[in-house]
């Protein structure tokens, strides 16, 4: 699990983040610098030359891993017969989509899941299937990427940006105060920036007590857990990606999450189930929830494809493999930065 904490001026722990933050200014005016034939700092030139030891880059870190063998086989298998469409299925058989959504629910431990085109497609559905009205406020990380916002006019609302703290998730005595200085917003949406929870528990009970309704960003999120939870849960429903930088990759893509009814079939009409095409989908709730959505509700067209689900599908079992050596690298680096403070 993760946690955000609160630490005093005089900690060691804030001491060292001092230091750290230090470092990486230096790291980064030394960086500029070094791209310069003649650095225009002779200080700065003395501060290179007392580092013996200097760490370059030598790979493009936006890389990403290669799609596993049984995924290329998939797509390859799926391309020659040509149903990339989700729904061009015969009756009683399962889309790859379908298959891979349902995957998706037993990672993370939702009832209902929606493919899409993209995760901000999902953050705007997020939304709007809980009521955002035109000019309706949506509370939102300060620290955040520029999907996120977008998403928010996406769905004709309005963002108002709450401060983060040091630990870079959002700082939740200025969400009270935004919530209390903002009486009218009905909406919460918390972005687990590269992969950080902040105190869920918390933010919970400030949506409770200034009834907001809270909604979950879950797209750098997916494999990181709240006390023993998949990340997503505190919220009504939440989004996660398969944008190539994510866990998952297949270039584009986007899953919404939910265990409420109605916020699922809204997503799965407003995404293509136009007529009875909901009938064609395995975890989204029973035709009743369907009633009047077809007709009453827009199509956007902004389902996933077949494609998309395939090499996706092999990479959720690679998830927890994956995460541990990340995580491995991340203990690593931080024993080896925090050795030199």
């Amino acid at each position: 699990s993760m946690f955000s904490h609160s630490d005093t001026l005089d900690s060691p722990l804030q001491i060292i983040k001092m230091k750290f933050s230090m470092i990486a200014f230096a790291s980064l005016v030394l960086s500029a610098e070094a791209l310069l034939s003649n650095p225009a700092s002779s200080k700065v030139q003395k501060i290179t030359d007392t580092l013996k030891d200097r760490a370059y880059v030598t790979r493009d870190i936006k890389t990403p891993d290669p799609i596993p063998e049984e995924g290329q086989q998939a797509a390859l298998e799926l391309m020659k017969t040509g149903r990339l469409y989700r729904y061009n299925v015969a009756p009683g058989e399962e889309s790859v989509v379908s298959q891979c959504e349902k995957e998706v629910c037993d990672y993370t431990g939702f009832k209902y899941c929606v493919g899409l085109n993209s995760c901000g497609s999902a953050l705007m559905l997020l939304l709007k299937t809980t009521g955002l009205q035109p000019g309706g406020k949506v509370l939102s990380n300060a620290f955040t990427f520029g999907a996120v916002p977008s998403a928010i006019e996406h769905a004709r609302g309005k963002a108002v940006y709450v401060e983060s703290n040091q630990d870079h998730v959002i700082d939740v005595v200025d969400l009270e105060k935004k919530l209390k200085a903002n009486p009218d917003c009905n909406h919460v949406l918390i972005s687990h920036m590269r992969g950080k929870l902040a105190d869920m528990d918390t933010i919970k009970d400030l949506c409770d007590k200034y009834n907001a309704i809270l909604l979950e960003d879950c797209a750098h999120s997916l494999g990181v857990f709240w006390k023993g939870e998949h990340s997503g849960h505190k919220g009504v429903a939440c989004a996660i990606s398969s944008q190539s930088y994510k866990m998952i990759n297949s270039g584009e893509g986007g899953f919404l999450l939910t265990d409420d009814p109605d916020i699922a079939a809204q997503t799965a009409v407003i995404a293509g189930a136009y007529e009875g095409l909901a009938a064609k989908h395995t975890t989204v709730p029973g035709p009743e929830h369907f009633e009047g959505k077809p007709v009453s509700l827009p199509n956007y067209s902004i389902r996933m494809s077949n494609l998309a689900a395939a090499v996706i599908r092999p990479q959720l079992k690679t998830l927890e493999p994956r995460i541990e050596t990340y995580n491995r690298r991340y203990t690593a680096l931080v024993e080896k930065l925090e050795s030199r403070v």
